[in-house]
């Protein structure tokens, strides 16, 4: 997929706020409101997940080389995929929301 259409804004589906494209280099996939994803990738980026249910932020996690990153599961298929936090970035995640999801280490 073009590298402009992965980064493109959007509707959050569970909270309704409007969500713009990151401006840091790299790629939203959840709403930096609520943290909230939908199940879109098998594959970070492919788009061929025909789920398409919507992914709760369930705990953080830190690895040396990607930063801080939400881990979402999906509410339809119970599969487990984690995105680094945006920052530096029109619309930065929430601090206050980052702070309500569990933290771990792995």
């Amino acid at each position: 997929m073009a590298r402009n259409l992965e980064n493109t804004g959007f509707i959050c589906e569970h909270c309704g706020e409007e969500i713009l494209p990151v401006t840091n280099g790299r790629y939203r996939n959840h709403c930096p409101f609520c943290l909230y994803s939908v199940h879109l990738d098998i594959l970070p980026g492919d788009r061929k997940s025909g789920c398409k249910g919507l992914m709760k932020p369930v705990h953080l996690t830190y690895k040396s080389k990607k930063g801080w990153q939400v881990v979402h599961q999906c509410l339809t298929c119970g599969m487990q995929q984690a995105c680094r936090v945006a920052v530096d970035t029109v619309q930065p995640d929430s601090q206050k929301a980052i702070a309500g999801v569990n933290q771990s280490s792995k």
